[in-house]
């Protein structure tokens, strides 16, 4: 495992700007999310609540999403901003969304009131299931492996 570089805070500062367009007028749990691709460029998201919540999206996978769909193939770190004290860590399947494109980067977890937790991924879902696993299935099953 590396050393955490320090605190990104443009990545920070992305996630807390996109905290403010979450849409959450049923648990009024607002989150907000940024993450760097390879590239450099910085993609935010926010959670997206609708009626039936087992639709809603969550915005860590927003955020990862727009970067995926913008063309990043690989993403180097992710910041995620809530309310909570300490600041909340994100749901499975997010940790699952991520180490697909995220490997083991690092991601910082913050709070309103500045309060910033760093971490690795592989903290946060040690043992992840990543395409790594996959492709010599892949290979095995039609001679070749996806992009």
């Amino acid at each position: 495992m590396s050393v955490l570089p320090p605190t990104d805070e443009a990545l920070v500062a992305a996630s807390l700007a996109a905290r403010d367009a979450a849409w959450a007028p049923y648990s009024g749990y607002r989150v907000g999310a940024a993450v760097r691709g390879e590239s450099g460029r910085i993609y935010g998201g926010c959670n997206v609540e609708i009626a039936s919540f087992s639709h809603t999206c969550c915005a860590e996978r927003v955020a990862v999403f727009k970067a995926i769909s913008e063309g990043e193939r690989a993403l180097t770190g992710a910041a995620i901003a809530t309310q909570d004290d300490p600041p909340a860590t994100p749901c499975g399947a997010c940790r699952q969304v991520m180490a697909e494109f995220g490997g083991d980067m690092p991601v910082w977890l913050v709070n309103l009131d500045g309060a910033v937790v760093a971490t690795r991924l592989s903290t946060l879902l040690p043992g992840a299931f990543t395409r790594e696993r996959l492709l010599p299935h892949l290979r095995r099953v039609h001679g070749k492996t996806p992009e």
